[in-house]
């Protein structure tokens, strides 16, 4: 894979046989990011649970101290008087039914972050094939199935953040931006482990956190001792 100079650069600060500290991640994730916009910090936590056995998901969502430094854009699947508490409290989008063929015939995805009242989720069910693929459709777990649409939009608009097993037992999450600073990433990471710890599942049986890496848009990744993840 060809690497740019600034990544090559970048990577000369990481010593990949290393597990740091989380501070220490932090630190070097932001010392590190040299794109001209604001990047993105991720990070990926390996799980030893098998995401193949409902009675090992791990899913959830968090709203994170100090945000991600991105508003999300919100799509509510509502009717009647909800439609409008949607409007009111800052929805991007909002309808019901006809919004059905947008998304499906006109590859329609101009939003982050899909909320459903109970009684719609018979119609958001016919986009399953489409919205679960890209991780958006609704979930009573993630607090994104709701008849408080206010609450959730304000939470989502504050930060909120869902995460969720990837087909590899991965958990890939937003923890904020470049620009946060050291402090503040690792607030948020604390945040997030501390919600994925307390949602371990009951059936998974040994080491819980496998692995811990956390990265910028552009910039290389940085291991992080599991050990440390929650100090």
């Amino acid at each position: 894979m060809f690497r740019g100079k600034k990544y090559k650069e970048s990577a000369q600060m990481v010593d990949k046989t290393n597990l740091y500290d989380p501070s220490e991640a932090m630190e070097l994730v932001t010392k590190m990011a040299k794109a001209k916009f604001d990047e993105t910090v991720e990070v990926h936590i390996k799980l030893g649970v098998d995401s193949r056995h409902a009675d090992q998901q791990v899913r959830g969502a968090i709203v994170l101290p100090h945000g991600t430094g991105k508003v999300a854009r919100v799509l509510v699947f509502a009717k009647g008087d909800k439609l409008n508490e949607a409007e009111a409290a800052g929805a991007d989008f909002f309808g019901g039914e006809e919004l059905i063929p947008r998304i499906q015939n006109e590859n329609w995805f101009d939003y982050d972050v899909v909320v459903a009242t109970p009684d719609m989720m018979g119609v958001v069910g016919r986009l399953g094939k489409v919205l679960g693929p890209k991780g958006l459709m609704p979930s009573p777990k993630a607090g994104t199935v709701t008849m408080d649409v206010a609450k959730a939009i304000a939470e989502i608009k504050s930060g909120k953040i869902e995460y969720r097993l990837d087909k590899t037992n991965i958990i890939h999450c937003p923890i904020g931006k470049v620009s946060f600073g050291p402090a503040k990433l690792q607030e948020n990471f604390k945040a997030l482990l501390e919600a994925i710890v307390k949602a371990k599942p009951a059936a998974a049986k040994g080491q819980y956190i496998r692995s811990c890496a956390v990265a910028s848009t552009m910039g290389p990744g940085v291991k992080i001792a599991q050990t440390k993840v929650l100090d």
